[in-house]
C-alpha cells in the first residue's frame, strides 16, 4: 500500500528542474501513505515524472523500491495496492522465460505489462490496485484502477499538463496548476456527503472510474477511457444466471471462495488484524480469519461511551469466542472533539460520513500494533444488506394506493413531535425489542412517504439536503437524481437498482474513501475481502429469496457466520457504524460548529446560501429535529474551505 503522484508536460513549457521540483513536491505530499520508502523518476526530455511513496508490506528489500522500470528498459510503473494472486503470475510469467529480481508483486505486475499487454494483464489480477504506467518507446501514459474502486486515482489535464495522484493533495502540490472549485460538485456533495465520480471538487480533475484504464498519448488528443470491468454487466449477468434457490448448494459454493478470498489476504511480511465492529460482516472475516491461522489473530474495535450505537461489547464477545488477542478502545466526547479538527487535512476532498472519526481512530489503534488490517467493508453492498435497499418496495407495497395528499399528512403528523420526543417513545419499548435510532428511522418515513414509488424512496434515502442545488448559487447543471451515467435503469426491479446503486456509488465514493483515508493517513493497510471480484460476481447470482430470507438480510453471510460463531453472538437488529453526530453539535462540537455556520463564515464569498443553512442549525440546536444529517456536510465542507484555502 502506497501513495502515487506524477505529472506529463504535453507541451514541453517546464524545465528539467521545474519538472523535477514539482514530483518531488507532489510526492512529498503522500508521505503518509508511504513512511517507509520515496522514489521519484524522470524523463526530462519528455517531459514526464512519477513518484511514489512506499508502506512495505511484500518482500521489505531494496528490490521493492519504485517508480520500477521493466526488465527490457521500456515501461516505468509507480504502483499503488495489492495483488494477491502474484505468485500464480509470477510462475506463469517465469515460465515464459521472465526473470525477477526481487520479490514483491509490483515486478510481477510490471514484467506482466511488459509481456502480456497492460489490458490482459489487469483481467488476471486478484487484488486492490491503482497504477501509472509510461512506455518509453511510445511516448504513452497508462493508468488504473482496480474493478472495485478500493484504491483511489485522481487525474486531470490542465493547459497541457497531465497531473495524476493517489489524493488530491499530490495535485495541489504541483505549482503550476491552481485549484477553482467546481459549484456542481459542491452541490452533490451537500446532497450526497460525498462527491461522485467521476467528478472531484475542483474543475477538470476527475476520479478515475473503478474497473477502468485511461490511456493518454503524445499526439493522440483526448483520453482514451476503457472498462476492463463493469459492475453493471456483472450484476445482469449474474441475475440471468441465478443460482438455484436450494440453500445449502449456494452457501457451499460462497464458503470456499470466502475463505480463500481471506486466506490470501493474510499474505503479508508484517504483522496484521481484523477490524471487528461486532457487525455480521467484520465477524465473518474475522471468523475466517482465524480458521486459516495457527495463532490467535489480532482484532480491535471502537466503542461509543453512553450510547445506544455501542457494538463494542458485541464485538468482545465474537472475539472471546474465537480466541482472537482483542484490543477495544471507547471513544468518549473529548476523543471527538479532539479528533475533527484533523479530518480536512485527511480528506482532502470533501467527505462528511461521520464514521470517519471512529474509522480513524481504529485505524490508529490497529496500527499501534499491526501494519495490515482486514475488513468488512462490502458485504451490505453485494448481499443487499442495507434497509434503504427495501424499505421502498415495502413501504409502496403497503401505501402506494393510497392517495399522495394522505400519505403528506401522515408524513407531517410523524415530524411534530420533536426528536426528544421520540427518544422518550423509545425508552418505553423493552430494550430486547427497541429499534435502534428510532427517531432517525421515524424522519426517514417521514421524509418518503410522500414520494411516488420505491426509487424516489431510495433517492430520498441516501440524500443528506433534498435542494441541495438551491445552496450554491450558480450549481444545478450536472445533478442527477441517482448519481452519474445513468446507473442502474436495466435493472430489473427497485430492491435490485438501490443495490447496484450503492455498490457503484456509495461503496466506492464513500465507504471504501472513508476507510483509504482514514487507515492510510496512520499507515495502515485495510484489505477488503468481502470485495474479491469473485465473490463480487458469485454474489450477483443469489436470488433475492437468499439474500432476504426468513425476516433477515444478507441472509448467506449470516448462514456462513453461524457455522463458526454462535447466532446469540450475532443475531440482532443491524446497527451499522454509527456516530451520535446529532448529541455532538449540541454537545462537544457546538463550539467549533458555530464558527464554522455563523452568518460572517457562510456568507465571506457567496459559494452558500447563508439562511437556509442558519435556519437548520437553530432547528438543530433548540432539539426540535435532529439534523446532524444534513449539517455535517456543510461543516466539512467549510471545515476543508479553511484548511484548504479553498
Amino acid at each position: 500500500m502506497c501513495g502515487i503522484a506524477g505529472l506529463w508536460d504535453r507541451n514541453h513549457r517546464l524545465s528539467g528542474e521545474a519538472l523535477s521540483a514539482s514530483s518531488a513536491a507532489m510526492t512529498a505530499a503522500l508521505s503518509r501513505r508511504g513512511p517507509d520508502d520515496e522514489g521519484v523518476w524522470d524523463d526530462a526530455p519528455a517531459g514526464i515524472a512519477l513518484g511514489h511513496r512506499r508502506l512495505a508490506i511484500i518482500d521489505l528489500s531494496p528490490a521493492g523500491h519504485e517508480p520500477m522500470v521493466s526488465a527490457d528498459g521500456r515501461l516505468v510503473l509507480t504502483y499503488n495496492g495489492e495483488i494477491y494472486n502474484f505468485v500464480e503470475l509470477r510462475q506463469a510469467l517465469e515460465q515464459e522465460g521472465a526473470r525477477f529480481r526481487g520479490e514483491c508483486d509490483a515486478e510481477v505486475m510490471l514484467e506482466g505489462f511488459a509481456r502480456w499487454g497492460i489490458a490482459a494483464t489487469v483481467e488476471k489480477l486478484i487484488g486492490m490496485f491503482a497504477f501509472a504506467v509510461w512506455d518509453r518507446r511510445d511516448h504513452r501514459l497508462t493508468l488504473g484502477r482496480d474493478r472495485l474502486g478500493v484504491k483511489p486515482l485522481y487525474w486531470g489535464v490542465v493547459d497541457g499538463l497531465v497531473l495524476f495522484g493517489s489524493e488530491l493533495k499530490a495535485l495541489t502540490a504541483c505549482p503550476h496548476w491552481t485549484p477553482q472549485i467546481d459549484r456542481d460538485s459542491v452541490a452533490a456533495f451537500l446532497r450526497y456527503a460525498y462527491v461522485p465520480s467521476p467528478d472531484s471538487i475542483y474543475r477538470g480533475i476527475h476520479k478515475l472510474p473503478p474497473g477502468c484504464l485511461l490511456e493518454i498519448s503524445e499526439n493522440a488528443g483526448e483520453p482514451v477511457l476503457t472498462r476492463y470491468w463493469d459492475l453493471q454487466s456483472v450484476a445482469l449477468a449474474g441475475l440471468a444466471d441465478p443460482l438455484p434457490e436450494q440453500p445449502d448448494a449456494a452457501l457451499d459454493l460462497l464458503e470456499p471462495l470466502l475463505k480463500d478470498a481471506v486466506s490470501r489476504r493474510m499474505v503479508a511480511d508484517v504483522p496484521l488484524g481484523v477490524l471487528l465492529s461486532g457487525g455480521i460482516d467484520s465477524s465473518l472475516v474475522a471468523a475466517l480469519m482465524q480458521t486459516a491461522s495457527p495463532r490467535p489473530i489480532r482484532s480491535f474495535t471502537i466503542g461509543f461511551q453512553d450510547s445506544d450505537l455501542d457494538e463494542a461489547p458485541m464485538a468482545g464477545a465474537i472475539a472471546r469466542h474465537l480466541g482472537a488477542d482483542h484490543t477495544q478502545l471507547y471513544l468518549s466526547e473529548a476523543d471527538a472533539r479532539n479528533t475533527v479538527p484533523e479530518l480536512a487535512e485527511i480528506y482532502d476532498e470533501p467527505f462528511a460520513d461521520a464514521s470517519q472519526i471512529p474509522t480513524l481512530l481504529v485505524s490508529r489503534l490497529a496500527r499501534q500494533q499491526v501494519t495490515v488490517a482486514l475488513g468488512g467493508d462490502g458485504g451490505d453492498e453485494m448481499f443487499g444488506g442495507y434497509h434503504r435497499q427495501r424499505v421502498g418496495e415495502g413501504i409502496w407495497t403497503r401505501v402506494g394506493d393510497v392517495p399522495r395528499p394522505l400519505r403528506k399528512v401522515a408524513s407531517a403528523l410523524l415530524k411534530m413531535p420533536s426528536s426528544s420526543a421520540w427518544a422518550k417513545v423509545a425508552e418505553q419499548i423493552p430494550a430486547r425489542y427497541r429499534p435502534p435510532m428510532l427517531g432517525d428511522k421515524i424522519g426517514k418515513l417521514a421524509a418518503i412517504l410522500p414520494l411516488d414509488g420505491p426509487d424516489a424512496m431510495y433517492r430520498r434515502l441516501v440524500t443528506h439536503w433534498p435542494s441541495a442545488e438551491a445552496l450554491v448559487p450558480g450549481a444545478g447543471g450536472r445533478l442527477s437524481p441517482l448519481g452519474h451515467a445513468g446507473l442502474a435503469t436495466a435493472m430489473p426491479d427497485a430492491f435490485h437498482r438501490a443495490r447496484l446503486m450503492d455498490a457503484a456509488s456509495y461503496l466506492p465514493d464513500d465507504v471504501l474513501t472513508k476507510v483509504d483515508r482514514a487507515s492510510m493517513a496512520c499507515g495502515l493497510e485495510v484489505r477488503v475481502p468481502l470485495l474479491d471480484h469473485r465473490v463480487v460476481e458469485l454474489a450477483w447470482r443469489f436470488p433475492k429469496g437468499l439474500l432476504h430470507r426468513d425476516g433477515q438480510s444478507k441472509w448467506p453471510l449470516r448462514q456462513i457466520l453461524a457455522r463458526h460463531v454462535p447466532r446469540a453472538l450475532f443475531d440482532r437488529p443491524k446497527a451499522g457504524f454509527s456516530v451520535p453526530i446529532d448529541a455532538w453539535l449540541r454537545g462537544p462540537l457546538r463550539d467549533w460548529a458555530e464558527s464554522l455556520l455563523s452568518a460572517e463564515a457562510l456568507s465571506k464569498d457567496g459559494l452558500l446560501q447563508e439562511q437556509p443553512i442558519r435556519s437548520a442549525w437553530r432547528i438543530h440546536q433548540a432539539g426540535q429535529r435532529d439534523l446532524g444529517g444534513q449539517l455535517w456536510p456543510v461543516l466539512m465542507l467549510q471545515a476543508w474551505r479553511q484548511r484548504w484555502n479553498q
